[in-house]
């Protein structure tokens, strides 16, 4: 799972959390390989989990489901298997990959660079059940939330990527890109 900054680095999905527009990315090969979900219910509501700095949980933000690839798998299974383990739903039916984003945060006391890769899923279970979270994970997830396009869009906290509201909300009225929209770098 990804906790936003770094959750999955250590078993969640790293931190999509803090991240700032920023420099050109390293080489591909030298990021974290990451997956993660954009996850849409039959009301279009997106699924968010709430995460926060380990050791400072005053420190917040909401990010997408997802994170690292173990071993051999592809992005697509890291991606069904993340969504299971940190929010419990497998009834999904993946869909393609929508971004594409290079980020790099600090997280739990090290720095994260991730090569992101987002995926829509659509599913009509609502119910979470997040028994899967890793030892980081179950330190820095606070929760999750469905999420209508008003509120993200209204919303105060931190979200990332940082320009969900405005990604989602172009998804919702045009559908997904006939090809991977590259994203801006996201460095904190």
């Amino acid at each position: 799972m990804d906790a936003g900054p770094a959750a999955d680095a250590p078993g969640a999905t790293a931190p999509d959390t803090a991240r700032g527009a920023g420099s050109a990315a390293p080489a591909p090969d030298e990021n974290r390989r990451v997956a993660r979900v954009v996850l849409l219910d039959p009301d279009d509501r997106i699924l968010l989990l709430h995460g926060h700095e380990p050791d400072d949980p005053a420190r917040t933000w909401w990010f997408t489901p997802g994170g690292g690839l173990e071993g051999d798998e592809s992005r697509e299974e890291a991606a069904l298997r993340e969504l299971a383990e940190e929010t419990g739903i497998t009834d999904v039916e993946l869909g393609p990959v929508l971004w594409q984003r290079y980020c790099s945060f600090p997280f739990d006391g090290r720095r994260w660079d991730q090569d992101e890769w987002y995926y829509l899923a659509r599913t009509t279970q609502t119910a979470t059940s997040p028994g899967g979270l890793t030892e980081l994970e179950a330190r820095s997830v606070a929760g999750l939330r469905w999420w209508t396009s008003a509120e993200l869009s209204a919303a105060r906290e931190t979200v990332y990527p940082n320009r969900l509201a405005e990604l989602l909300r172009t998804l919702l009225d045009e559908g997904p890109p006939s090809a991977p929209l590259v994203l801006a770098p996201e460095i904190v």
